[in-house]
């Protein structure tokens, strides 16, 4: 399923931190209502998005950069598997 990723920051962290807590959106690509607010933080998303995506190195690297500088960083039309998104506890029906 192809979706959007729309982080924001869910506590105020250090800027020194290794990771930043986040709660991160998962929105259908296509318009359609399902929005899900997902807790995580910003190294076990880039770990999902690394092993799970086919996302390039560069994209990933620029969209760590964003969550490193501001917390708020979209990633648009993203394909995640089923079983992906049924692991982190959004239901396809």
């Amino acid at each position: 399923m192809r979706v959007n990723l729309i982080s924001n920051p869910s506590a105020h962290s250090s800027s020194g931190g290794e990771t930043i807590p986040l709660s991160l959106t998962i929105r259908p690509a296509c318009g359609l209502p399902g929005d899900y607010e997902f807790p995580t933080d910003s190294a076990a998303l880039l770990q999902l998005l690394r092993q799970q995506t086919d996302l390039s190195a560069e994209v990933l690297q620029r969209f760590e950069n964003s969550l490193r500088a501001a917390a708020n960083a979209r990633l648009l039309g993203v394909e995640l598997s089923d079983r992906v998104l049924t692991d982190i506890g959004y239901f396809i029906d």
